[in-house]
């Protein structure tokens, strides 16, 4: 039967219960995100990895919230106020914001005028005025007086002050409040005087006010930056005198003396404790709610970024492009390996094409390069022009490779490790060349905050940001599959099940054991056992391995069931993978069972059908335009090719060619609306842009795609 917390998932993500509770069984028993997704599809019914995501993340929130609810029960037990009544209603709750407003009247406080009156002995009085049933509150009051309550007016302010604090911890007072704020909060920025120069950055939000909830992400972290540097005064505001008159309606009853001082308290209870607690919380939730979308479409970013296309096994030249301190030259073998490294200058200052010239066919020639990947940072253009008039034996193509993160990677303790002979700029060319041949394997090695998509990645919750960009990095890699006698142990951490500590003990094994020839010799790594083989087997491919099985997506626990087939075709394996007429003949309902079913079988075959297949598509060479060097060079209504570099939520970022990007707003995409770039376009698109503005002192470049015809 399905425990209370599934319910509660299935409820708030629309998702069929019984879905829900086997996911959630599987996650509590420590099985990766990619090895539930692909090998229990008949238990989650086939749920892709972002509904698993999204199940994972919302136990984590229900988890942590029965945490919560434990340490509250306990310390209102510890004052000795704990009732049934109160721990049902705590148990039953499972909305953070009402759990700590129940858990308000009981939380522990600092020293607030409220308990100074209360130490005053004014808290009786509180209780009388509370009650407003009459008018003869002085003589009360008076009663009350002491040597730290000098007359009856303090002893009634303290009392009020005692009232305040009530009414700031009355759910349906707070509710109120929160309602006003769902429904009208505007959001209002001014810049700080004296600043606006410094600031203009921000100057579209110097004098900026719109409702909160229509308020963008990019805006609202733009804002919020923007406050954070100094340069902007940041509110939200209601009208506070309905406000004031709302919560009057809920705690004032009656028309009499004790009731005016009530209301007092109520007024200086909104304007001194609640409002400020609940701007407070909606600024926390409209910054959440932006860091989810900024790191949602980061995410997004950063999958087709890792999912770039690779060229693959080919001998690579890759160049490093500079003007002073030359062009770094490296010479890499299928797998990536470092060769060779040299220096050549034909660019300015030194202008030394015919050296160079004859170093790149020598190298090309001696290393039978295949391919160039070149470096799109300075001198990227001169370079390729230089390039492309080099007359070669064979036909090589020049692929322009982004060097976001290279730098970071040739600085960093991998790249050390890796290559501690060798400077950071053949560090950097290694990784430019590397990202051509296989531009996951390499980007891995760098945190995905530095490979250059997204915006404000600085800006959002890092914990979040950490934790999404993992869970990409882990979907694109258990996609594609790895060579486990090839990868790195930066690619090998992010298998499903292994880590680095289990990554570092598979490459420690590789060198001194030899390249593994099965997937069952991948148990002899030690401390990998039988629940991580499982989790990882099908995942890591074995080209070496006598069964084709081995470099399939086919998991160990079904090549039994594979057996059967092809000795029911009367073949081996091998003779079943290699024979599309065979695999035309099965039936896979005969092979139904308990233990498998239909979503199982269907994977199975097409593994049988293209064994290891890559989800990646070619890459492609871009050719730009060799009449625009410099945004100097750009001229209205000029028609050029681009690639797409980063998606934002207003637009997309289009390399041209020259050292700036430029922009395509949402509204120059087509003629008709779109609602998400993300979903228009896609990272390392080639596209055809139209220039429409260019800004020479800012640099910033106006791009339409409405109208033009797009390559296909």
């Amino acid at each position: 039967m399905a425990d209370k917390i599934s319910t509660l998932i299935s409820q708030e993500l629309n998702l069929p219960l019984n879905q829900v509770a086997n996911t959630v069984s599987l996650l509590r028993d420590d099985n990766s995100i990619p090895f539930i997704s692909r090998y229990r599809k008949e238990a989650t019914g086939g749920l892709d990895e972002q509904a698993i995501q999204s199940i994972e993340q919302t136990l984590k929130y229900y988890e942590e919230l029965q945490k919560r609810k434990s340490t509250i029960i306990k310390t209102i037990e510890e004052q000795g106020k704990l009732t049934d009544e109160l721990t049902a209603r705590i148990m039953n709750c499972y909305d953070a914001n009402t759990l700590e407003d129940i858990y308000l009247p009981y939380k522990p406080k600092r020293r607030t005028r409220a308990q100074v009156a209360r130490e005053q002995g004014l808290e009786p009085l509180a209780k009388i005025i509370m009650a407003q049933h009459g008018d003869d509150i002085e003589a009360r009051a008076a009663r009350f007086i002491t040597d730290d309550v000098p007359n009856a007016e303090a002893a009634i302010k303290g009392a009020q002050d005692i009232i305040a604090e009530w009414v700031s911890e009355n759910e349906a007072v707070r509710n109120s409040i929160r309602r006003s704020f769902r429904q009208e909060a505007m959001l209002i920025s001014h810049f700080v005087k004296g600043k606006e120069i410094e600031g203009r950055n921000y100057e579209n939000y110097y004098e900026f006010k719109q409702p909160l909830r229509r308020v963008s992400s990019h805006q609202l972290l733009a804002i919020r930056r923007g406050e954070s540097e100094g340069f902007l005064k940041v509110s939200i505001d209601i009208n506070d005198e309905r406000a004031i008159d709302n919560v009057c309606r809920i705690v004032v009853r009656g028309n009499n003396q004790a009731s005016a001082l009530v209301e007092e308290a109520a007024e200086d209870s909104y304007k001194r404790l609640i409002r400020s607690s609940i701007e407070t919380e909606f600024a926390a939730q409209s910054k959440a709610k932006a860091d989810e979308e900024a790191i949602d479409m980061f995410a997004q970013n950063a999958r087709q970024l890792l999912f770039a296309p690779p060229l693959g096994h080919k001998r690579i030249l890759a160049i490093d492009p500079g003007f002073r301190t030359g062009c770094k030259v490296v010479c890499l073998d299928e797998q990536g390996n470092l060769l060779h490294n040299d220096v050549i200058y034909p660019t300015p200052p030194a202008n030394d094409t015919a050296g160079a010239t004859r170093k790149i066919q020598n190298l090309t020639e001696a290393y039978k390069i295949q391919a160039i990947a070149l470096g799109n940072g300075t001198a990227s253009r001169e370079t390729e022009r230089f390039l492309k008039r080099i007359r070669f034996r064979a036909p090589i193509d020049v692929y322009v490779v982004s060097e976001n993160g290279a730098s970071i990677y040739s600085a960093s303790k991998i790249a050390r490790d890796e290559f501690p002979d060798k400077d950071v700029t053949v560090r950097g060319a290694v990784s430019i060349g590397r990202r051509l041949l296989d531009p996951l394997a390499e980007l891995v090695k760098i945190d995905p905050k530095s490979i250059g998509v997204g915006q404000y990645q600085h800006d959002v919750d890092q914990g979040k940001l950490k934790d999404a960009l993992t869970f990409t990095v882990e979907s694109c890699v258990n996609s594609v599959g790895v060579n486990i006698n090839t990868a790195s142990k930066e690619l090998l951490t992010y298998v499903s099940g292994l880590g680095p500590a289990l990554a570092q003990n598979i490459v420690n094994y590789r060198a001194e054991n030899g390249d593994f020839t099965s997937r069952q010799s991948i148990m002899n790594v030690p401390k990998l056992g039988i629940k991580t083989f499982t989790q990882a087997a099908g995942f890591l491919r074995v080209p070496e391995s006598s069964n084709p099985l081995d470099n399939s997506a086919v998991h160990p626990e079904r090549y039994a069931l594979v057996e059967q087939m092809a000795k029911d075709c009367g073949c081996t394996v091998g003779e079943l993978i290699n024979d599309k007429e065979k695999q035309k003949s099965i039936d896979i309902n005969r092979y139904v069972s308990n233990d498998v079913g239909m979503p199982t079988l269907v994977d199975i075959m097409k593994e049988l059908e293209k064994p290891g297949r890559d989800p990646r598509s070619s890459v492609q060479v871009m050719e730009f335009d060799e009449n625009v060097h410099d945004i100097k060079d750009l001229r209205v209504d000029m028609e050029l090719n681009g690639i797409v570099t980063n998606i934002t939520q207003f637009g997309a970022f289009v390399d041209i060619g020259i050292h700036e990007d430029g922009l395509v707003h949402v509204s120059q995409m087509s003629n008709k609306r779109v609602e998400s770039p993300a979903k228009f376009l896609k990272i390392n698109q080639h596209v055809r842009v139209r220039v429409i503005n260019v800004d020479l002192e800012r640099k910033r470049i106006a791009l339409s795609m409405k109208g033009v015809e797009q390559p296909h």
